[in-house]
């Protein structure tokens, strides 16, 4: 087994902003030269998360409102205490749904679904910059 490694660089809003991968992750994977194989991302740092949505302004949105309703930025959390911050309803958002994301190369290509799209979703309460690792396994 061989592994290429790269990286995405992203600027982000916080507060649950949506960021598309796709076009970053097909343009790595096309000049890995891998035919067949895995591509993981991973975000390092616990308030952000990767996964796949249709990426469009209302889900956006949907993806916005239900994780709000679910783990409130205004609520109090343990966390808050412990490290003198704001971001703990960052941090469960973003345990909730996870720091990688793999998706099969098949051809060349990433094996997605027409209307899915690989995203980050940054969850912490500030704008970030986050180095992403993506590999190629083969």
């Amino acid at each position: 087994m061989a592994v290429h490694t790269d990286y995405i660089e992203v600027e982000t809003g916080g507060k649950r902003s949506v960021v598309d991968l796709s076009q970053q992750l097909a343009s790595i994977a096309s000049k890995s030269g891998v035919s067949d194989g895995l591509l993981t991302v991973f975000v390092p740092g616990s308030t952000a998360a990767l996964t796949t949505v249709e990426y469009e302004p209302g889900l956006v949105k949907d993806i916005d409102a239900f994780l709000e309703r679910l783990l409130p930025y205004s609520e109090h959390y343990a966390h808050h205490e412990t490290w003198h911050d704001d971001n703990g309803a960052a941090h469960l958002q973003a345990a909730l749904l996870g720091p990688s994301l793999t998706i099969p190369i098949v051809g060349g290509e990433l094996t997605l679904g027409t209307w899915q799209q690989p995203v980050l979703i940054d969850c912490d309460t500030r704008p970030r910059r986050r180095r992403l690792v993506v590999q190629i396994l083969y």
